[in-house]
């Protein structure tokens, strides 16, 4: 796969604000196709939402973005994807790291059974992110507090992950993911499995992630997708409708689709 050719200053511009892009994306899994040329633009440091029915293609097209669909039987993508302008699926691509490059943060919290600790010192251990014990240390606690998790752990770090509740489980993933350095965090419905507390929680840290981090957010609920993002992508039978500034697209919709949904008449 590989990006057009840039041919205007204009669009070298665009570039240049862009962190990840996709030309044309299709997705067939076996016989069947999930989506259907997508176009999107995903602006750097910045919350961007992706939003549809169930079954649309938002969490597809989310897993096209750090290589997750390579491991599903059948699932062929054509297209181009890039990440700063790099094809993610040239040949050369190493997936672990790319993968270490764009976290993924799952719908239900999966800690390893390991201790809080081990669970955000795995990742940097396994790419060599650290050279002695007192910096993977540094490593542990930085993430841990851009977790927004530290104070609340800070003094029981070698219990098992799996003694936190579900919200923190949640902000754990979220410190493992940041703790091998990436560049962008997805995230596929992050706050479904969570109550209206721990979700408010995860919420602000996200806001507070956008300042050093890209995020793509896949989510079901319209308020959340209002609240934490800056843009949002309408996907409706595996196409993008339409995407663009999230305040623009909630009150201001040019398709008749994504007014549809948004005003529940569809979905």
């Amino acid at each position: 796969m590989s990006l057009s050719s840039l041919t205007t200053d204009e669009d070298r511009d665009v570039l240049l604000d862009t962190k990840i892009q996709a030309v044309g994306v299709d997705v067939h899994y076996h016989d069947k196709q999930a989506l259907f040329q997508v176009d999107l633009d995903i602006a750097a440091n910045t919350v961007t939402a992706l939003i549809g029915p169930s079954g649309c293609g938002k969490s597809t097209f989310l897993r096209c973005l750090n290589r997750m669909n390579d491991i599903i039987d059948g699932c062929r993508v054509s297209g181009a994807l890039s990440l700063d302008g790099n094809d993610l699926y040239a040949r050369e691509v190493d997936v672990v790291a790319l993968r270490a490059k764009v976290g993924m943060v799952f719908q239900k919290p999966n800690p390893f059974p390991k201790s809080i600790y081990e669970n955000v010192a795995f990742g940097p251990r396994i790419h060599g992110l650290a050279d002695s014990r007192a910096e993977l240390d540094q490593i542990v606690e930085t993430s841990l507090r851009r977790a927004g998790l530290y104070t609340e752990v800070s003094d029981r770090l070698d219990d098992t992950a799996t003694s936190l509740s579900g919200g923190q489980q949640q902000r754990l993933c979220i410190a493992r993911a940041i703790a091998v350095e990436p560049e962008v965090i997805l995230m596929d419905e992050p706050c479904s499995a969570l109550d209206p507390i721990a979700t408010a929680k995860v919420e602000e840290l996200i806001d507070e992630l956008r300042q050093r981090y890209t995020i793509v957010i896949v989510t079901h609920s319209m308020q959340q997708a209002a609240r934490v993002s800056q843009r949002t992508a309408f996907f409706h039978l595996g196409e993008v409708v339409e995407d663009g500034e999230t305040a623009k697209i909630f009150t201001d919709p040019h398709d008749e689709r994504t007014q549809a949904y948004i005003t529940g008449r569809i979905g």
